[in-house]
């Protein structure tokens, strides 16, 4: 045994405060040691334990248990406010992976307290018999030891239980070396747990880059050996993995490594079929890489999941209409972004994400290919791509756009054409000066004064505008209907006069917002 002080938070330290005091052995054990082992901050909290789940639940009183494990949700007493906070406020699907509110984000930042701080799973020590299907025991029983527990765990790093009491750390197979030395090896036999359950193939990859660690070689073997069995795999659990791959920091180190141990085809295998694809000059990498590194760069600016599956599908369909161009001299892909559109729909379906998420990846990838050059765009063709792609997507595009331009081997994130062209989505997508902008409308003016349609309605409109735009404090309902009284006292020449006036207003502040926009974006 290794003795360690590892920093507990009070809020999880309670659980097993309360079972040890209750006269059961309790243990922090699995990813939350190895990540106080590593500096890092635990995502999830466990614990074991000799207690059986009704003796757990009786010592607690906010408890979940909805599983065929045994294991017992605690949840922390002072949280429950913020649990009702959560249920009655936030109307909010993660896997949506769309913007939200401040107020939201706030609310979803305590839910991110309440899940990793204040929610502890705990689980009886338990054993498992053979896994028949490759994927789940056939059957579980409770046991009476931690030894028994820790034998039936994935790898070493995560077969480490520590004593909050004694504050030593049970280490049955050499876990904190294959920490220190980053390397990720399997409690005993590889090729047992793997054939156990052949997820554990996908996990490995997954830690790899989401630690910085290395395959032992045995192990690296061994998934080879059983990569076929991913497919018995159910399709949400894969998904699960694999969206942890991508939300890792490190995406292009686990892609590549499933590649190299031919695991990639059980993700999804239109992504392999890029491997060796070269592609125009433009590019200097193939399409396999340059899909991968345009997905990387998504997860260096920490943008969502969308972004990264968006940049990993987006060239997706370059391998089947690849075509060498006599004139060119070179390759084509024509309507890559159609069919990618197509394939990546299937692809996403097939791992069962959320209507959500493939309809907006889809989205991105039939319209990645919308940049062209902005001195020859007109604002009309700007908007045709915002209706194309919708408002609430424009944006992600021009995120994808900048992946796309590193994933090339380009320098910079954005060329001065990049940037007009933004300029020219800003331009596009904000609203222009108009009369509607007054608070008082053509309607209430003659329901008022009691005028009849007509042009007289116009002029006025457009002479309240001038003093509004000179003034923008003058744009009150009591102040303009004062106005329109003193308007209606002039001569129809007058007011024409004033009208023309608020036209030349209102295209003068349409110069100066377009002026400001083109300084944003540093164009001319």
């Amino acid at each position: 045994m290794t003795k360690i002080d590892l920093p507990i938070p009070e809020e999880v330290s309670y659980v097993t405060k309360t079972l040890i005091e209750s006269g059961y052995q309790a243990y922090f054990v699995g990813g939350c040691v190895r990540d106080l082992l590593l500096n890092k901050e635990p995502s999830d909290w466990d614990v074991t334990t000799n207690a059986t789940p009704e003796q757990i639940q009786e010592l607690f009183e906010h408890t979940f248990y909805e599983n065929d494990f045994g294991t017992v949700g605690v949840v922390n007493d002072s949280v429950t406010e913020i649990i009702n906070k959560l249920e009655t406020e936030i109307d909010y699907d993660p896997s949506s992976y769309e913007e939200v509110s401040d107020e939201t984000l706030d609310l979803l930042k305590q839910k991110v307290t309440y899940e990793t701080l204040q929610v502890v799973e705990v689980t009886p020590y338990r054993t498992e018999s053979v896994y028949s299907d490759g994927r789940r025991p056939d059957s579980i029983e409770f046991s009476d030891t931690l030894e028994e527990d820790l034998k039936r765990r994935d790898f070493t790093m995560n077969a480490l239980a520590f004593d909050p009491v004694s504050r030593e750390i049970t280490d049955l197979y050499g876990g904190i070396k294959d920490i220190q030395n980053k390397v990720i090896n399997t409690v005993g036999d590889p090729n047992e747990r793997f054939t156990e359950d052949a997820l554990r193939i996908l996990r490995a990859v997954r830690f790899a880059a989401q630690l910085g660690f290395t395959i032992n070689k045995e192990v690296q073997d061994s998934i080879v050996t059983h990569k076929s069995s991913l497919s018995k795999i159910s399709r949400e659990r894969v998904r699960d993995e694999f969206t942890k791959m991508l939300l890792t920091n490190d995406p292009l180190q686990a892609l590549f490594l499933a590649k190299d141990l031919h695991v990639l085809d059980f993700v999804s295998p239109d992504l392999s079929r890029g491997i060796g694809v070269t592609q125009n000059g433009a590019h200097v990498y193939d399409v396999f890489e340059h899909n991968v590194r345009t997905m990387q760069h998504g997860a260096d600016k920490d943008w969502p999941l969308v972004i990264r599956l968006a940049g990993l599908f987006h060239d997706v369909s370059k391998p089947e209409t690849r075509r060498y161009s006599k004139e060119k001299d070179d390759y084509t892909f024509y309507g890559h972004e159609v069919v990618g559109a197509r394939v990546t729909k299937k692809a996403l379906e097939d791992l069962k994400f959320s209507k959500k998420v493939v309809d907006k990846v889809t989205t991105l990838v039939r319209w990645h290919m919308f940049f062209s050059d902005p001195d020859q765009i007109t604002l009309s063709a700007v908007r045709r791509i915002i209706r194309n792609v919708g408002p609430d997507n424009v944006w992600d595009l021009i995120r994808l756009r900048i992946c796309d331009r590193i994933g090339m081997g380009r320098p910079k994130e954005k060329s001065y054409r990049l940037r007009k062209y933004v300029s020219m989505m800003d331009e596009a997508m904000r609203s222009p000066i108009s009369v509607k902008d007054l608070k008082l409308n053509g309607d209430e003016i003659m329901e008022m004064f009691g005028l009849k349609p007509g042009r007289q309605i116009g002029y006025l409109l457009k002479a309240l505008m001038n003093i509004t735009l000179e003034t923008p404090e003058n744009n009150n309902r009591d102040f303009l209907v004062q106005k329109v009284k003193e308007y209606l006292q002039l001569s129809e020449q007058e007011l024409i006069a004033l009208s023309e006036a608020g036209v030349d207003a209102i295209e003068r502040a349409e110069a100066e917002e377009i002026r400001k926009i083109r300084r944003k974006h540093k164009v001319q």
